[in-house]
């Protein structure tokens, strides 16, 4: 398992937290995840195997952008 806190940008209330959320938790080896729009970050908690890009992928599909 590894933990992640990713920057996104793009999120301003709660309703986009749960976009967030629901686009993680719907990819395989997603465990924990929770989007706080104003720190503008996803704390994510992955299985083994679960890329980066998968990751930033889904955000990137519900609509946000990952900083670098």
């Amino acid at each position: 398992m590894e933990r992640k806190t990713i920057s996104v940008t793009g999120m301003s209330c709660n309703g986009c937290e749960q976009n967030v959320e629901t686009a993680l938790r719907n990819l395989d080896g997603v465990s924990r995840v929770e989007a706080n729009h104003d720190a503008d970050t996803v704390d994510v908690v992955l299985e083994d195997g679960v890329s980066d890009d998968d990751v930033n992928a889904a955000i990137e599909q519900a609509g946000y952008d990952v900083k670098a």
